[in-house]
């Protein structure tokens, strides 16, 4: 048994009204009361990507959910794209623990970004929304303008936070710290400058939006 699925049996079972067990390799089944079993591959990659997705549906077909381990792990857009398209849910140990007691693990997805994406793509002023990371967003608005928009969860991003998103995913025009607790740090919005893009929350964002 792999290193992740011990963890996450181990994590599951400290949880209330859910239990767990082993099925083969990668595959776990969480029983949640009241709620429909859930079949979850426990993942160790660092990045998802599309290719991995559809290997890890291939290997096991009647999966619901697709989780990584790994806090940090990466997830493509076309991944998610894919996954959303054949009724599997994705993202974080979190996530597939809350999607497990709601029973909505076949359409989950990672709880950092979830409420973020739908803000974005319920926003009055957005006509595309493409996703290329769980963290990246390309949107274009109706007036014709194209915002590549990188989100950090952190409670405070740093300067070290907006540059390694910057570098891990490519120039963007606008950092988004998502948490709504928090607020960026004066050297993260110095090092945003630096970088030739803005670091702001919601409230601005949405402001920037509306005039862009």
């Amino acid at each position: 048994m792999s290193w992740q699925v011990k963890y996450a049996l181990a994590n599951i079972a400290v949880q209330p009204r859910v239990t767990a067990e082993h099925v083969e390799g990668e595959l776990i089944r969480i029983v949640a009361q009241d709620q429909p079993d859930v079949l979850a591959v426990i993942s160790a990659a660092h990045e998802i990507d599309v290719a991995m997705a559809a290997s890890y549906r291939e290997t096991y077909p009647k999966i619901d959910f697709l989780c990584s381990y790994r806090k940090s792990c990466v997830w493509h857009g076309e991944a998610i794209e894919y996954l959303d398209g054949v009724g599997v849910g994705w993202g974080s140990a979190g996530t597939l623990t809350s999607a497990a007691l709601e029973g909505n693990a076949n359409t989950a997805s990672h709880k950092t970004y979830m409420f973020s994406d739908r803000l974005l793509r319920q926003y009055g002023q957005v006509q595309e929304v493409s996703r290329e990371y769980d963290r990246v967003h390309r949107v274009t608005l109706k007036s014709g303008t194209a915002l590549r928009i990188g989100m950090i969860a952190d409670y405070e991003p740093t300067a070290d936070a907006v540059r390694s998103l910057w570098d891990g995913f490519g120039p963007v025009d606008i950092v988004w710290n998502i948490n709504p607790n928090g607020n960026p740090s004066p050297e993260a919005m110095e090092a945003g400058k630096e970088l030739g893009c803005e670091v702001m929350k919601w409230e601005e964002l949405r402001e920037r939006l509306r005039t862009a």
